[in-house]
Order: structure tokens, then C-alpha cells, then sequence
């Protein structure tokens, strides 16, 4: 049996990248997959998202995470895994870096994965069992120069995931993390060849991680192979500051 058979799952940011990949990966496994994201419309036509829900969602504001988990509930009677990934840079040093730029990123990935993760557990409680993954980064461990916003939101859903386990998990629901590091995707490819061979310098396996490599580790914090982690980071990096 698929690991995640007859389950639903809602994934953020997932109509391109990592958040594409994970829920690709979860409709293999057998998942009903709700997407969230502010262009459903750029979820490409594949034999893995024909079998996918596409919804428009905004992840800084609460009533359109609401909507899209009703819609998870309308659709496919549950909501079994919450995947929060969506989020946004807008690097700078900080004496460059806008007070507009810091508030929008903290806000998409800190105050959004604080929706995911809130509402998705006031659901998940009512059945008492659920499993919600926060997509964090590397950048949250070390910190990253021209990044103090997104470093900032990232090493924030370490702290919120560890909380929000702790409250939860009498219920049953589970809340852990994943920290990528230098993952193969058109937003890194597109950054200078000096600063790429400096970070592939850095890993090392010496190669960057593809994002289905990110999806198998969601995978398996979203079933039950996972069944007594909670609370927990998994480094997804290839060594990278270990």
C-alpha cells in the first residue's frame, strides 16, 4: 500500500519548486492533494496534478488558509497533512533593505506558517491524529548575509514548530520541520556562477539537492514512518553546515 493512501493532504506555495514537488510526491503516494497558492493557474498539466485541487490562497491572511482547508474538507472529508512552503525573498543588506521588504517576508513565511500550522490543527484535533510539516531553511540555522528577513521568518518556524508541538501533541498531531539547503530549482540556478560554486564549495556530498529529495523527507513526516517524531528538524543540506 501507498504510504499515504486514501489521505488528504494540503500543500502551500506548491504550483512550482519544492511545493510542487512535495505535492506531486504525496499524489504518487496515493494522497488527495488541495494546493494552495497565490497563482493556482501556474500548476502545470502533469499525470500527477491532474488529480490535484488548485485554490487561490494568500497564506498572510487567515480566512483564505480557512478556505482552502474547508475546501480540502468539502472535497475529500479531511484534512490528514498540512505542508506549509510558501514563501518569497526579497534579499538585501540591511542598510539597503526596505522596512516594506522585511515585513512582507516575515510576514509570508512566519505569519503564514503560523495560519497553516494553527488552523490546520484546530482540525486535525477534532480527529486526533494529523501530521504538519513547516518548510524552514538552512538560512534559519546560520544565517545568511543579505538575508537577516528571510534567516529572521526561517529560524522563527523552528521555534514555532517546537511550540506548536508541544501544545498539540496530546491530540495526536504532529508538527516538525525541514531545513533545505542549496536545493537544485530555476529561483538557485539563477543566481551568479561565483556565488553558486562558493555554496557548492560548502557541501559535503558536493552536489546541490534536487527538490524530490526535499519532497521524500516530507513524505515521510507526513506518514506513518514518522509516528514518534514530533517537535523535530530534519537538515535536508548534504552536510552544508552541519
Amino acid at each position: 500500500m501507498s504510504l499515504l493512501e486514501g489521505r488528504v493532504a494540503v500543500v502551500t506555495g506548491a504550483a512550482q519548486g519544492i511545493g510542487l514537488a512535495i505535492a506531486s510526491r504525496f499524489a504518487r503516494e496515493g494522497a488527495h492533494v488541495v494546493v494552495g497558492d497565490l497563482d493556482p493557474d501556474a500548476l502545470p498539466n502533469t499525470p500527477d496534478t491532474e488529480k490535484m485541487r488548485a485554490v487561490r490562497c494568500d497564506v498572510t491572511r487567515a480566512e483564505e488558509v480557512t478556505a482552502l482547508l474547508d475546501t480540502a474538507l468539502a472535497d475529500f472529508g479531511a484534512v490528514d497533512v498540512m505542508v506549509n512552503n510558501a514563501g518569497i525573498t526579497r534579499d538585501a543588506t540591511m542598510r539597503t533593505m526596505t522596512e516594506r521588504d522585511f515585513d512582507q517576508v516575515v510576514a509570508v513565511h512566519l505569519k503564514g506558517t503560523w495560519n497553516g500550522t494553527r488552523l490546520a490543527a484546530a482540525v486535525m484535533r477534532e480527529r486526533s491524529r494529523g501530521s504538519i510539516v513547516n518548510i524552514s531553511s538552512l538560512s534559519g540555522k546560520v544565517g545568511m548575509a543579505g538575508q537577516t528577513n528571510y534567516s529572521a521568518a526561517k529560524a522563527g518556524i523552528i521555534g514555532l514548530t517546537k511550540a506548536a508541538a508541544k501544545e498539540v501533541a496530546r491530540f495526536d498531531v504532529r508538527v516538525n520541520a525541514i531545513q533545505p539547503g542549496l536545493i537544485r530549482t530555476p529561483m538557485t540556478e539563477a543566481m551568479p556562477a561565483k556565488i553558486w560554486d562558493q555554496k557548492m564549495a560548502e557541501i559535503p556530498l558536493g552536489r546541490a539537492g534536487e527538490p524530490d529529495e526535499v519532497a521524500g523527507v516530507a513524505l515521510f513526516l507526513a506518514s506513518d514512518l514518522s509516528s514518534y517524531l514530533t517537535g523535530t528538524t530534519l537538515e535536508v543540506t548534504g552536510g552544508r553546515f552541519m
